[in-house]
């Protein structure tokens, strides 16, 4: 196994650690998930930069990738609608109907994509897609560091008390837009592939 096929592997796990972290009780717990976060969502910037420089692009690759980002991400929100501290103490709040719609578009684009692949059609990523996938990233994090910075020292917490809370929420409608949007503009791109045998 490549280098970046291992790096690819080493997000699933991450985003194991990350969801115990995120339910964890002890001391920090929220701070070690935001940083167990930034380690697979930098394994997602490297395993893609490597595969490319190197020319060790795969197929194990093309399929587990994509995968475990959508792993990682769905996984992030479905646990932030579970948190009580975010819905009940932070000032931001992460409805169960903004987590249906990532979720859902994930899976349909995940459908579709599989359903290419049976006709021998390989389906590129594209611009709108690899937007969305950076703005569900920034927003992950963003919502981790509201909950995380409440563990941290008085001094440094109010460095970000001011302002991450609105910072989130922005990037949670942004994510919510944009990830629904980028679905159905792919979606409708490639309707031919669901609608040619009706």
């Amino acid at each position: 196994m490549n280098l970046p096929n291992k790096l690819t592997v080493s997000r699933f796990g991450l985003t194991v650690v990350f969801l115990w972290a995120m339910f964890s009780a002890f001391h920090l717990h929220y701070t070690l998930a935001l940083i167990f976060f930034c380690l697979a969502g930098f394994t997602d910037f490297l395993d893609g930069r490597i595969a490319r420089a190197r020319n060790l692009i795969t197929n194990f690759g093309k399929l587990m990738d994509p995968l475990a980002d959508k792993i990682m991400t769905c996984s992030a929100f479905v646990a932030f609608v579970e948190s009580t501290h975010i819905n009940a103490s932070a000032p931001v709040k992460v409805g169960a109907w903004m987590v249906v719609i990532i979720v859902a578009r994930e899976l349909a684009i995940t459908g579709l994509r599989l359903l290419a692949a049976s006709k021998n059609i390989v389906l590129a990523a594209e611009r709108y897609g690899k937007h969305k996938t950076i703005s569900q990233i920034i927003c992950i994090i963003a919502l981790l560091v509201v909950d995380a910075a409440n563990e941290w020292p008085p001094t440094l917490q109010n460095l970000f008390v001011s302002w991450a809370p609105m910072f989130a929420t922005i990037m949670l409608w942004v994510t919510v837009v944009l990830t629904a949007t980028s679905g159905l503009i792919y979606l409708g791109r490639n309707r031919a592939l669901f609608l040619d045998d009706l």
